[in-house]
């Protein structure tokens, strides 16, 4: 009952995506760690295979579309995937606890459905640009600024298995001056390079239930193929606000989750008066 019920939501991670291009994948480690009962730094590593095939996916029919930057590929991924890399490895490390990571993919959690909900809709696709919900770009050429922002975006994504695709697609269009269409397809290319490389960097180092990643990835896939065709009927701008306020929910259900960590969190404020008296 629990695997059917896990690949069932793994479906809905799919469709959401599809539906609304992005955002779903950080759905995939709360439900492999708190559904099927996955330990944290493995079901990170899982995530990563989840995130990293399904941006593939997407990145097919835009690329028939010339929409992937791939100079900027190598610029902005090879930052991203150093950074991945790096934080995946950090990751294994004795002091970093699978409760902080919880809690920073909480934290990564209620970033991007901030992102979601303030973003506005655009009203008439045909006479608006999208690039109006975004400043305009800051720099012409701020390659320094985009490599250290890569490698902050990696090491997020190494770290607690997110692809960053909230991160990613401000930075290429206000950093790299690319349109909001190309910035889209970009991004799914250099999210799937951050998965791979944050994949590696798990491998050998924490077990992997290859079986459970390949059907959830499966299924995962499946949904985004429905998500996609419902697109044409549903618009994503409605959906988009809502999927949003649903990750904040999500995003405090993990924080309850791990509120261990805050209470073990004590502060000497029972001590502060003899600390004051000594000191006056």
């Amino acid at each position: 009952m629990t695997w059917t019920i896990g690949h069932l939501l793994a479906i809905g991670i799919g469709i959401s995506l599809g539906l609304l291009g992005g955002g779903g994948s950080v759905l995939a480690l709360p439900i492999l760690v708190y559904v099927m009962g996955v330990a944290p730094k493995s079901a990170i590593a899982m995530t990563s295979i989840v995130v990293g095939v399904v941006s593939l996916l997407g990145v097919i029919p835009r690329s028939r579309r010339s929409k992937v930057q791939f100079k900027t590929v190598g610029v902005f991924g090879s930052a991203t995937t150093l950074g991945a890399f790096l934080g995946a490895r950090l990751a294994t490390l004795p002091f970093v606890t699978e409760t902080f990571q919880m809690l920073l993919f909480a934290v990564a959690m209620l970033l991007a459905a901030v992102f979601m909900i303030r973003r506005q809709p655009v009203a008439n696709p045909t006479t608006q640009n999208p690039l109006d919900n975004y400043p305009p770009p800051v720099c012409k050429y701020c390659w320094l600024w985009l490599l250290t922002e890569g490698i902050g975006v990696g090491m997020l994504t190494g770290l607690v298995g997110v692809g960053g695709g909230f991160a990613i697609v401000p930075a290429l269009v206000l950093l790299g001056n690319l349109s909001m269409s190309e910035a889209v397809a970009t991004s799914l290319v250099i999210i799937a390079l951050n998965s791979g490389a944050g994949l590696l960097g798990y491998i050998g180092q924490v077990p992997i239930d290859w079986q459970l990643a390949a059907s959830f990835t499966f299924a995962a896939a499946l949904g985004s193929s429905i998500g996609t065709y419902l697109s044409k009927f549903v618009p994503a701008d409605r959906l988009q606000k809502s999927f949003g306020y649903f990750l904040i929910i999500v995003a405090t259900f993990v924080l309850v989750q791990n509120r261990r960590a805050f209470e073990q969190i004590k502060f000497p404020t029972a001590h502060l008066p003899h600390y004051i008296s000594r000191s006056s």
